[in-house]
Order: structure tokens, then C-alpha cells, then sequence
């Protein structure tokens, strides 16, 4: 009888838990208004519902809430921030990888929360998670090699690793082509390549790659503010 009770507390534990985290476009959503402290309390139901469930998919959402977070720090400049954001997310990722080693979803996460470390200190963090960005990006293409998702993760890389270390615009602006070729939709892809072309001082290419971004997510506020910012000619 009392192995029942717990049993079955067990489970309501994990379905109460489950009930109450955010679904992944509510993270989106607050993602694109860059609300950071709507992120700030999903993290923390996703916390919760990762030490109560812990299984690969809450680790893997807890990670993704993180990296999130870790995004909308860096575009509102705040990079060290951003650098703790995604150096608590790790954790959660690196679980989720050892438990399902061949989801390349969750080898893509990792990937993109080591790269979004690197613009806080680019030389210090390069050093000592480059590699960790440059191979779980690269296992999750060799798992899942339609994944667009994982070219823009290895776009984001390239654009913040220093050419001295194997990163720089023009490879960057490779990976979101290949993303874009994959997924015509993937507002991410257009976004990250109007970044990408702006720096490389081709400002027609940047203005049409960001309006297509805003067309494709108008709710999207970084999106807006970089096309604000890039000369239509």
C-alpha cells in the first residue's frame, strides 16, 4: 500500500510539474519582446520541473530557456550576463546530451550555450569553450545534417570566434545561406545573415535580409532594431 501512495505521488509530482512549465511558444514569445524577466521566471519553472521530471526533454528545455535568456542579454548588450545565462544552462544541456547521446537537437543546444559564452571575454572564452561550441554544433549536423537550426547555431559561432580561431563573417554567412536553403521560413537565419552582412559593410544585402526577418516575425524586437540601424543602400 504505502509503495502505491508513493508511486502515485510520483507520477503527480511529474505530471503537476509538467502542467505548470511553460510550453516552448511561451519561451519564444517572450524571447521576441525581449522580456527578460518573464524569462527569468520560466527558467525557474523549467528548474523545477527539471529536478522533479529529470528526464532529457526537461533538461533539454531547461537549457534552451537558458540559452533564450543568454540571446536576449547579448542583444541588449549586457554580455556578461549573457556569458552566466549560458554557462548555467550547460549543465542542464550536458545532461541531456549523456542520456540521449544521439539527439543532435540536444548536442545543437550544448553547442550554441558554449558559443554564447564567447562575446562576453571573445580570446578568454574562445580558449576554453571554442571547441566545445565548434564539436557539439558539428555532432548535431553529423546527426541531423537537415537541421537549419544547427547551421545558424554554427553561423552565431563563427560570427563571434575570431578569425584566429577558425570563426569570421564570411563563414558565418556560409552556415545561414545553407540554414536558409534548408528552411526559407527560419526567421533566425535572415536575421543573424543582415547582422552578418552589415559588418562586412554590405548594407543593401543587410537591409533585405532584416526585412525579411521583421516580414517573417514582426513580433520580433531585435529584429526591428537591427533593421532600424541598416542603411538601405
Amino acid at each position: 500500500m504505502r509503495t502505491t501512495f508513493l508511486l502515485l505521488t510520483a507520477v503527480f509530482s511529474l505530471m503537476l510539474a509538467a502542467a505548470t512549465a511553460p510550453n516552448m511558444d511561451e519561451l519564444r514569445h517572450a524571447r521576441d519582446r525581449q522580456d527578460r524577466a518573464a524569462l527569468d521566471r520560466m527558467i525557474a519553472l523549467y528548474e523545477q520541473n527539471a529536478k522533479s521530471a529529470s528526464t532529457p526533454d526537461a533538461n533539454y528545455r531547461l537549457a534552451l530557456a537558458y540559452s533564450s535568456a543568454a540571446e536576449v542579454a547579448i542583444e541588449q548588450r549586457d554580455k556578461h550576463k549573457a556569458e552566466q545565462y549560458a554557462e548555467s544552462g550547460m549543465e542542464a544541456a550536458q545532461k541531456a546530451v549523456n542520456a540521449s547521446p544521439n539527439n543532435a537537437e540536444y548536442h545543437r543546444i550544448l553547442g550554441q550555450l558554449c558559443g554564447q559564452v564567447i562575446p562576453a571575454n571573445p580570446l578568454f572564452g574562445a580558449l576554453k569553450y571554442g571547441q566545445c561550441a565548434r564539436d557539439e554544433i558539428s555532432k548535431a549536423i553529423e546527426l541531423n545534417s537537415k537541421s537549419a537550426m544547427a547551421y545558424v547555431s554554427r553561423g552565431v559561432g563563427n560570427y563571434y570566434l575570431p578569425a584566429q580561431f577558425g570563426g569570421g563573417v564570411e563563414l558565418a554567412l556560409k552556415d545561414f545561406d545553407k540554414a536558409i536553403a534548408l528552411n526559407p521560413k527560419l526567421v533566425d537565419a535572415y536575421l543573424w545573415k543582415g547582422v552578418a552582412l552589415r559588418k562586412a559593410n554590405r548594407n543593401a544585402e543587410a537591409h533585405a535580409a532584416l526585412e525579411k526577418a521583421v516580414q517573417l516575425d514582426p513580433g520580433r524586437v531585435w529584429a526591428k532594431q537591427q533593421l532600424d540601424k541598416t542603411p538601405p543602400h
